[in-house]
C-alpha cells in the first residue's frame, strides 16, 4: 500500500487517536484490539529481546488485523515504535524485519527518523517522529518525517515540558504534515481539544495500561486506579531522560522519592541490553490523565467510552460555536 493509501486509512479512523507504544505494556493483542476498535494500535520494538522475536510479533499483528472490526468502522492501520538512538545496536536487524513485515506506520523515538525513512518509504509506509522540542521537530521535519508526535508536559513515561497550547502552534508554523499530540490525553474531550489546537490525532498511553489485553501487572493496574496526577514525579533517574513515573511504585521498591527526583541515570534506551542493571525495573510510568482510570476492562470498552465522550464534546462545541 502507498503512503497515500495509509494516509487515506487514517482519515477513516473511528476516532482520531493512536494508542501510544508503551514499554513492557503494549502487546500484540492490545495492538490488534485497538485497530479492530477503530484507532491506531502500536507497540515499541524494545518490548522484544531480539529482532527475530520482533518479527514474530509483527506477523501476529498482521494476521490479527485481517479479522473484521468490532463495528461498522474500518480496521485501523497499526504502528511500530523504534528507538533510533546511538545506543541501539539492534537497529539494522530490526530494520530487516520492518522491510519484511511492513508496518504501515513506524514511529521513531530518541533519535533522528532518517535511518528508517528509506526502508519504510520503500514499501509505502509512513514515518512519524516522536519529539519533545521545537528544535527536534524541525530536525525531524527536515529529515523527511511524514508526521510528528509532539510529546508535551503531562505525558507518561518519557515526557516533554512544553504546553500543548504552545507546541502545536509553534510546529504548525513550519510543518504541514501529520501532527499527533501527546500529554495527559485520557478522554474523548481531550481528543477533540487536540484537534482544535491544530493536531490531527491524539496520543493516548496511560488510558490503555489497564486494558485487559496489556502486559501490565495487576498491581500496576490497581495503582493506576488508586492514583491521581499528584502521585507522579518527573525524573531522569531511571533512563537518563525526563520520565513521568508513579511515586507509589518507587516507594514499593524501597526508594526515597526525594533522593530519586534529581538523580540522572546513564543514557540507555535499549531496555533489555544489560539484564543485570535494570534501574527502571518495577518503576511504573503514567501521564497526568491517570486520575480518570476507574477499572480494568477490554480495550474495545475503553475506546467505546472515548468515542461517546468525543461525540458529546463535538455536540457541545457545535453549540458553543453557534
Amino acid at each position: 500500500m502507498s503512503d497515500a493509501g495509509i494516509a487515506a486509512r487514517l482519515k477513516q479512523l473511528r476516532l482520531p487517536a493512536i494508542a501510544a507504544p508503551m514499554f513492557l505494556v503494549s502487546s500484540p493483542e492490545l495492538v490488534v484490539a485497538c485497530c479492530r476498535a477503530g484507532i491506531v494500535g502500536s507497540f515499541p520494538a524494545p518490548n522484544l529481546r531480539t529482532s527475530e522475536e520482533l518479527g514474530a510479533w509483527m506477523a501476529q499483528i498482521t494476521a490479527g488485523v485481517q479479522k473484521p472490526s468490532h463495528g461498522e468502522w474500518p480496521v485501523a492501520p497499526w504502528a511500530l515504535n523504534m528507538v533510533t538512538h546511538s545506543t541501539s545496536p539492534r537497529l539494522p536487524s530490526d530494520l530487516e524485519q520492518v522491510a519484511e513485515h511492513r508496518p504501515p506506520i513506524v514511529i521513531t523515538a530518541l533519535g533522528s527518523p532518517k535511518p528508517v525513512i528509506p526502508t519504510v518509504h520503500g514499501y509505502g509506509g509512513l514515518v512519524f517522529a516522536d519529539v519533545i522540542s521545537e528544535e527536534f521537530a524541525r530536525k525531524a521535519a527536515d529529515a523527511g518525517a511524514d508526521g510528528l508526535v509532539l510529546v508535551c508536559s503531562g505525558a507518561g513515561g518519557h515526557t516533554g515540558n512544553l504546553s500543548p497550547l504552545v507546541f502545536v502552534e509553534r510546529v504548525r508554523r513550519f510543518f504541514d504534515g501529520h501532527i499527533v499530540l501527546a500529554g495527559a490525553i485520557n478522554t474523548g474531550d481531550a481528543i477533540l481539544a487536540a484537534q482544535v489546537l491544530g493536531a490531527d490525532y491524539a496520543y493516548l498511553g496511560t488510558a490503555f495500561i489497564p486494558a485487559e489485553e496489556s502486559l501490565a501487572q495487576d498491581e500496576y493496574r490497581q495503582m493506576l486506579i488508586d492514583c491521581g496526577p499528584t502521585d507522579l514525579m518527573v525524573t531522569r533517574a531511571f533512563t537518563g531522560a525526563r520520565a513521568s513515573m508513579l511515586v507509589p511504585s518507587m516507594l514499593r521498591k524501597g526508594l526515597d522519592p526525594a533522593e530519586v527526583e534529581f538523580k540522572v541515570a546513564k543514557f540507555n534506551f535499549t531496555g533489555r541490553q544489560n539484564e543485570t542493571v535494570k534501574p527502571w525495573s518495577g518503576i511504573w510510568g503514567a501521564g497526568q490523565g491517570v486520575g480518570r482510570i476507574e477499572r480494568v476492562e477490554p480495550a474495545a470498552d475503553i475506546i467505546d467510552r472515548l468515542a461517546a465522550e468525543y461525540a458529546a464534546a463535538r455536540r457541545r462545541t457545535a453549540e458553543l460555536c453557534a
